[in-house]
């Protein structure tokens, strides 16, 4: 029996860009006018583009729309309903975060709202350090003077100056013009400017200079997620992992091309690979398989791939998520 497909996407894809959010239905009510999302990091800077931002139907777990942050780290809800809402924020880069709750009224045109997230260790695009674990024979020849420089990039881009790091990394390249490293690192310098030319630019000439920097890879399938290439982003996906068949991040990221690019068995394997692949690999690599497994229309192994996520990430906004999936899905016939 083939069943209709009940898990509901509560994590897109981690970097995509997306226009103007689409109600789906809200709180009862008259129309009341539009909210504006301002999303900034701890230090009262902007948290930049391509972050979802969720609303939220009172303080349950019912999305009620979905969009993602301009460039401004700003979203946009138009036609929302009078009632209570509350939004939650995520993304690659940043800890998962929910507003307090919050009504929308027919005394205002705009809502706004304030939210403050908080940084995840490992954000994104990937800048690559002067001293990686996997190191090719063109970078031992890198000199000292330029591998200095990148560090000093990297510190840079860790304070969030984006002029002192774009600096740095052209005085790298000045000094070593094959340093595929320090244009992998440019490319994430012009992600963060939301640069988006030079950003490939970059990573292109990285990738030409050393095919088996996976970081640079990795970084431009990223671009090609946020710009809805999915089958470009596979590709690359997939060379990054020919270079670290083992790194459960880059599995993950397969997963979820693999997924957008409609090839559901290959999201499957990829997701199983990365659960193999380590002990600490992304919980979310289940969910994947699960939205795969559904899409496939095979309802039992997907509940699986669910329960599996929920032993490996027990609590959260995405365990909620899931467990209200699961409550809420529909019974097979007798």
């Amino acid at each position: 029996m083939r069943y209709q497909r009940w898990i509901a996407p509560l994590f897109l894809t981690l970097l995509l860009a997306s226009a103007q959010a689409q109600l789906r239905g809200g709180a009862g009510g008259t129309l009341a006018g539009s909210v504006h999302v301002h999303i900034v990091f701890d230090n009262e800077r902007s948290a930049g583009p391509n972050l979802s931002v969720r609303l939220m139907e009172g303080s349950s777990n019912t999305p009620i729309a979905n969009t993602y942050t301009d460039s401004n780290g700003q979203a946009y809800f138009s036609g929302v309903r009078v009632g209570d809402y509350h939004v939650m924020v995520s993304g690659d880069g940043i800890q998962t975060t929910e507003s307090r709750t919050f009504e929308v009224d027919e005394r205002k045109v705009t809502q706004a709202q304030y939210i403050t997230v908080h940084r995840t260790d490992d954000s994104s695009p990937t800048p690559a350090g002067s001293k990686s674990s996997m190191i090719s024979a063109r970078e031992l020849n890198v000199p000292a003077k330029a591998r200095r420089e990148l560090d000093k990039a990297n510190e840079a881009m860790a304070r969030h100056d984006w002029k002192k790091t774009l600096e740095r990394l052209n005085k790298a390249v000045a000094i070593d013009p094959q340093y595929a490293a320090a244009y992998n690192n440019l490319g994430a310098l012009y992600a963060r400017m939301n640069d988006s030319v030079h950003e490939r630019e970059a990573l292109e000439k990285a990738i030409s200079l050393d095919d088996h920097l996976s970081a640079a890879y990795v970084n431009l399938a990223k671009l090609c997620l946020r710009e809805k290439n999915f089958p470009k982003a596979e590709t690359l996906m997939g060379k990054a992992v020919s270079v670290d068949p083992n790194n459960a991040d880059s599995l993950m990221l397969l997963a979820d091309a693999q997924y957008m690019d409609h090839h559901y068995e290959a999201a499957i394997a990829s997701a199983r690979q990365a659960h193999a692949s380590s002990n600490t690999h992304p919980a979310f690599v289940h969910y994947i398989a699960a939205r795969a497994y559904d899409m496939e229309n095979r309802r039992e192994e997907a509940l699986a791939e669910l329960q599996i996520f929920l032993s490996e990430e027990p609590t959260g906004a995405r365990a909620d998520h899931v467990r209200a999936a699961i409550q809420s899905q529909p019974r097979p016939a007798q």
